[in-house]
């Protein structure tokens, strides 16, 4: 095999991993693609830094020794912390498993990259918003404004359905259903899995009157709730919403110190899951209303002691004997830009 003969074939696969099938199967999470990319930016940075050019990259550089040499130029060179360095070998483990099922002759690769070991990180607690932190931020809105009444829906959904950013951004009309018995919304999550969200009075209120004032009857199936003001054929970005996030933390916080001016939509979850807990929900329960696939997601997520740990695992002992349904030619340029990535500096 001469040693052009994978170079063209690690481009190609790497242009359609980043703009066809992590978009459309993966994530619709505009942070976590970006995440993929930059990680397979760095990870060819590093190659090319170590004299590895277009004309001669194989697919030996993608094997287990390489990346375990990229995470240690990560640490030492960069100043990754371990978090970032694991976050960049799941984005590299996922570009690869999409390697194995296009190409079978390089599906070794993804076997021996599932061999490194995580880096070890230290414990940290998920800080959530407390309820009174959560009334603070519902209160902030400006809701003699259109787009503070829609904010306040959209926060009142964050919180209401403990839903994550990408699946309230990407609801749409035919997914809302507030005439039924019990009001509901179908989310769209992870893995392109649906679930239930339903909806208590408050919640249901608010946003019957936000669909009235905001979307006519003419409004089909597939409009957004929240569509972008610059083309409302599209999802609001996650930047946008961040920013008016933290707007209302800034304002909420000048009134309760418990709201983060940090405070981020997933915190949000953190807390409707934190609260469902309190008042008396099962951590199986739990572990179905947030989507979670695992328990241990569930009980890592929650920071759940040792023993709730036991309580929880004697739950799902129970549920499960009552029979419980379960549910990516031009060899010239840098290696970077043969491979079709660009990056801004950092």
């Amino acid at each position: 095999m001469k040693k052009t003969d994978d170079a063209p074939v690690i481009a190609r696969r790497i242009s359609e991993f980043l703009c066809g099938y992590a978009p459309q199967f993966l994530t619709g999470s505009e942070h976590t693609l970006k995440g993929y990319k930059d990680s397979l930016v760095l990870f060819f940075q590093f190659l090319q830094e170590k004299g590895i050019a277009p004309d001669s990259l194989e697919r030996k550089h993608l094997e287990k020794d390489w990346i375990e040499k990229w995470i240690i130029w990560l640490k030492e060179n960069r100043g990754n912390s371990p978090d970032t360095c694991n976050n960049r070998l799941a984005s590299i483990r996922r570009f690869l498993e999409y390697l194995a099922e296009r190409d079978v002759s390089m599906a070794y690769l993804y076997q021996d990259v599932k061999r490194i070991k995580r880096q070890k990180c230290a414990k940290k607690k998920v800080s959530g918003l407390s309820r009174d932190a959560v009334s603070a931020m519902l209160a902030a809105p400006d809701t003699t404004t259109k787009i503070g009444r829609r904010d306040l829906v959209f926060l009142t959904l964050l919180y209401a359905t403990a839903a994550r950013l990408d699946e309230v951004r990407s609801i749409k009309v035919g997914d809302i259903h507030l005439e039924a018995a019990k009001p509901y919304i179908n989310l769209h999550g992870k893995g392109q899995k649906i679930r239930t969200a339903y909806l208590l009075p408050r919640a249901t209120a608010l946003l019957k009157a936000y669909m009235k004032e905001s979307h006519s009857q003419s409004s089909g199936n597939d409009s957004l709730l929240f569509p972008s003001r610059v083309n409302g054929h599209e999802k609001m970005t996650e930047v946008a919403l961040d920013k008016r996030i933290k707007i209302y933390a800034a304002k909420a916080n000048s009134k309760c110190a418990d709201v983060p001016l940090k405070t981020h939509a997933h915190l949000f979850r953190h807390a409707k899951a934190s609260h469902w807990i309190e008042d008396g929900l099962s951590i199986v329960e739990v572990q179905f209303l947030l989507g979670h696939e695992q328990i241990e997601t569930t009980m890592k997520y929650l920071d759940i002691t040792t023993e709730e740990k036991v309580n929880a695992l004697a739950t799902l002992e129970n549920e499960t004997e009552k029979a419980m349904e379960k549910k990516w030619k031009n060899g010239k340029g840098t290696l970077v830009e043969f491979c079709g990535l660009q990056r801004a500096g950092r």
